[in-house]
């Protein structure tokens, strides 16, 4: 857009487009640039582009990794060829899902020799401490504001404890998990993080100084399932009474950068420390806010140490190439080692700044340190800026108030007294643009998300995310353009004082008030990510000063020049939120489900990365001889991402390993046998296979799959009305809950019955006169990865008053239109003795008789790593599947009692 012929600035009249004539203040006539070539139009894309590969390149750049040769050269650095020698071993265990004989018993091993191995060689005068904590415990938690009981029963933890030069209690947490989902090897998800942890142990073992906190290192065994031993440690272990913060090591993809997305709660010196620390930042309040929203299907154990036990920390995660998330390509095949090198170092030196500082030391008198939170980003990695929720509200408002006034004292001394009402009116001309431009984008890629999922074309840019460019990227850059020319059209006022450049500053100015009134509005209501937009706010209001102090305000090849400068920074900036918010959620939309279409969340993130890239240069447009030749592009380019999405391979969404990116669609199929007792005491029995639909697109491949038979939607089910909550293999409150699952009928599946975990009736008291307490026993003899759960409904009049699982009832969960009590039992080592479980029910004579039975109870169990044991019929079923699909099996039973 820039571009033009500055000889033109001597012209003693300034010839608009309406052929008006304005004097300038001087009496001269304002230099003039009356129209740029169409061609300009284009450069602006060109300009959007190059910014954009820019910021995608530095989103996802790595520093060179060390090898064991540099140690001469580097005897106190992060090493990451030994952390990849130790995820090498971690990854070769294969899937490591809690209770399975590779975690509990592989995967646990070879951490505690490898632990043993740094005791042996670790310098004289440092402390090294290990306890293996094997733990059986309960809580509360909810989960889309469904609450559940969480059990675990012999869970494992590995503690090491570097001991510090202060006698004080106070103690730094590293964290890690290094158990995995059934079906995937877990390399980044989170056996990279642990092999972090041991390199950075190695490494300050081998220190002649100690730090001067003590450090602990916690390898925690159960975190999927979820986040279990990590409440273990805090509610159990001795050691978890010094910790006075911590930093969580997570994954959510397997490369790029470590991001911190979660800090505190409040306790700004943890980002303090990480600016004084870490030389590579990567961290946004943003991400922070999104992740707290609910919108990101995870959870981490920073919820467990903050909301048990109560202690401040940073949350990190690789977020890149999520297609491989909790998939059999989490493995080592597709990490680098640069991704564990550039997290090696920030987390060493971050665990280095804290375990030596004296906030620390502090923390537990000074409650000053946790009070406030902050607002912290860095800008492409370069940079890392951080301040309180207070100066950021300061800060907010006053670059709101001087991106208006600025630029309006500016403008106007151009034009004297006369033309200031026209300064408002144009700005008001700039800010209807810029909002009919917002309504225009979103209405159009609404349009576009819901006909592109009606034509059965759904997430086509799934494996291809350049097509979002195209399908959507070019429809919101069209709808602006149209928006600022009709605007212009209609409200183009024939007499004005204001040259053609002075009008399209003016109208700058309505941007500033867009971006300005947002601000307020999201800062009024304690969003800390208004920064965002304070910061595109900021370079406009830098451009303006500029340009008034060199005295450019009648040069409008060099305010052109300057402007566009200053919008080069500002586009990085805003397309590296594009790339950091696409790069995170098209990958999700593989997991979030068939109930919504992912295309109107991608559709309306670009949308909105559209304005926040592109705000400063639609009033360009005005500049424009023919913009219709812009346009006219634009469309063309549209066109063709149609056409690819819609009509070629490309537009297909997955892919296999082939290409070495795979991108998969996730299938979870559950082998399922119900056993229903009904009141007469008769047995019925059903078995099928429950297939559970993970993204827009899996019933057809699930249809596809079963035939020649029909699938069956789950609430159609002949056990939805017969057993408690439709007799599914309910385990997670996420997936049956949220998504949509659905029945094949087939033959019951092979089980090995000796190894089911047990839930036999004891004994029955009555405990008061309304009151009776059922005694269970549960046992656990085998080490097999098996996971169960508990749906307990009292009848109608009856309560659950009272359990020995925990000391509080936790709320009923609802599902199916029923409400029952919902406890998950998860189990890691295997264990002869039994557990005894009471439960205590209240019920009112007037409506159950003392023969009545009080309860229904479904006790499910579910096979996670059973492949030895799956059936020809499931074998079969299972290889139906296409290769780039992602098939996570399981065997459940379902048996629903009544007592």
């Amino acid at each position: 857009m820039a571009g033009g012929d500055e000889t033109r600035s001597k012209a003693r009249g300034n010839a608009t487009e309406t052929g008006r004539v304005v004097p300038a203040k001087d009496g001269t006539v304002d230099g003039n640039l009356h129209q740029l070539e169409a061609q300009h139009g284009i450069l602006g894309i060109v300009l959007l582009l190059f910014c954009g590969t820019v910021s995608s390149y530095l989103c996802t750049y790595l520093p060179d990794a060390l090898t064991i040769a540099d140690l001469g050269s580097h005897p106190t650095a992060f090493i990451a060829e030994r952390a990849w020698d130790n995820l090498q071993v971690l990854n070769d265990f294969g899937p490591k899902p809690t209770g399975s004989r590779a975690n509990e018993l592989g995967a646990a091993d070879y951490l505690r020799r490898e632990i043993e191995k740094v005791q042996a060689t670790k310098h004289a005068a440092q402390q090294v401490e290990t306890e293996h904590q094997t733990i059986s415990g309960a809580y509360p938690i909810a989960f889309m504001g469904n609450p559940l009981t969480s059990v675990y029963r012999n869970a494992q933890n590995i503690v090491v404890r570097l001991a510090g030069s202060d006698e004080a209690a106070n103690a730094l947490m590293l964290n890690c998990h290094y158990d995995t989902v059934a079906s995937s090897p877990g390399a980044s998800d989170d056996g990279g993080s642990c092999v972090v942890m041991l390199e950075i142990l190695r490494v300050l073992s081998r220190a002649p100084e100690r730090t001067r906190h003590s450090i602990v290192f916690l390898f925690n065994g159960a975190e999927e399932t979820p986040l279990q031993a990590a409440h273990g440690f805090v509610s159990q272990h001795r050691w978890a009474a010094e910790v006075r913060a911590f930093l969580n090591l997570e994954s959510a993809g397997s490369g790029g950068k470590e991001q911190l997305f979660q800090s505190g709660p409040q306790h700004p010196w943890l980002v303090a420390a990480y600016e004084r620390a870490v030389r590579h930042p990567a961290a946004q309040t943003v991400s922070e806010e999104i992740f707290q929203s609910g919108l990101i299907p995870s959870d981490t154990d920073f919820r467990i140490f903050r909301d048990f036990g109560h202690v401040p920390g940073m949350d990190f995660a690789h977020t890149i190439n999520g297609y491989r998330y909790h998939t059999r390509y989490d493995n080592i095949d597709f990490l680098t080692l640069p991704v564990l090198q550039r997290t090696g170092d920030n987390i060493l030196s971050l665990t280095r700044e804290m375990a030596n500082s004296e906030e620390l030391a502090r923390l537990a008198d000074d409650r000053t340190l946790s009070e406030g939170y902050s607002v912290f980003f860095d800008f492409l990695g370069f940079f890392f800026f951080h301040y309180s929720a207070a100066t950021g509200r300061v800060l907010n408002f006053a670059v709101a108030l001087l991106s208006l006034v600025v630029p309006f004292l500016e403008l106007s001394g151009s034009v004297r007294r006369v033309g200031e009402r026209s300064i408002v009116r144009e700005a008001l001309v700039g800010l209807l643009g810029t909002c009919s431009g917002i309504v225009a984008s979103v209405l159009t890629v609404l349009l576009i998300a819901n006909r592109l999922d009606a034509a059965g074309r759904a997430m086509s840019w799934f494996s291809t995310p350049y097509l979002i460019l195209g399908l959507y990227g070019c429809p919101v850059l069209l709808a602006h353009c149209f928006s600022h020319r009709f605007c212009n059209y209609l409200l183009e006022v024939k007499k004005t004082p204001l040259n053609l450049t002075q009008t399209i500053r003016a109208r700058m100015i309505g941007v500033n008030l867009f971006w300005a009134l947002l601000i307020v509005v999201l800062t009024l209501a304690n969003i800390r990510s208004a920064y965002i937009f304070t910061v595109i706010l900021l370079f406009s209001l830098l451009s303006t000063i500029l340009t008034s102090v060199l005295g450019y305000q009648r040069k409008t090849l060099r305010w052109l020049g300057v402007h566009l400068g200053f919008q080069v920074l500002a586009m990085l900036w805003a397309t590296n939120f594009y790339h950091l918010q696409l790069k995170l959620f098209v990958p999700i939309t593989g997991r979030m489900g068939a109930s919504t279409n992912p295309e109107y969340l991608i559709g309306v993130l670009v949308a909105c990365g559209g304005i926040l890239c592109t705000s400063y240069l639609f009033p360009l447009i005005g500049l424009l001889k023919q913009a219709s030749e812009l346009t006219a592009r634009l469309t063309v380019f549209a066109l063709i991402a149609f056409l690819l999405a819609c009509c070629t391979q490309v537009g297909f969404p997955y892919r296999d390993h082939s290409n070495g990116d795979p991108s998969v669609q996730r299938h979870y199929v559950t082998h399922t046998l119900q056993v229903a007792h009904d009141s007469d005491g008769k047995v019925v029995e059903n078995s099928g296979f429950l297939l559970r639909e993970m993204d827009r697109n899996a019933l057809r491949v699930i249809r596809g799959v079963a035939k020649p038979q029909e699938v069956t939607p789950m609430r159609q089910m002949d056990s939805c009305r017969t057993m408690l909550f439709c007799g599914v293999p309910f385990y997670s409150v996420w997936h049956q809950i949220r998504f949509n699952n659905y029945w094949l009928e087939g033959p019951p599946p092979a089980l090995e019955k000796d190894t089911l975990p047990t839930f036999e009736l004891e004994k029955v008291a009555q405990l008061a006169s309304t009151t009776r307490q059922y005694t269970f026993n549960i046992g656990h003899r085998h080490q097999t990865c098996v996971q169960s759960a508990l749906i307990i409904a009292p009848k109608p009049g009856v309560r659950l008053v009272k359990w020995n699982i925990m000391a509080t009832v936790p709320d009923k969960l609802e599902f199916n239109g029923q409400r029952a009590h919902f406890v998950l039992i998860t189990y890691g080592l295997a264990d002869d003795s039994l557990w005894r479980v009471t439960f205590d029910f209240a019920y009112d004579p007037a409506a159950v008789k003392e023969a009545d039975k009080l309860f229904d109870v479904s006790w499910i169990n579910t096979y996670w790593e059973y492949k030895d044991q799956h059936t020809e019929q499931f074998n079969a079923l299972i290889e139906k599947f296409p290769e780039w699909a992602h098939v996570i099996p399981s065997v459940a039973v379902v048996n629903t009692t009544s007592y």
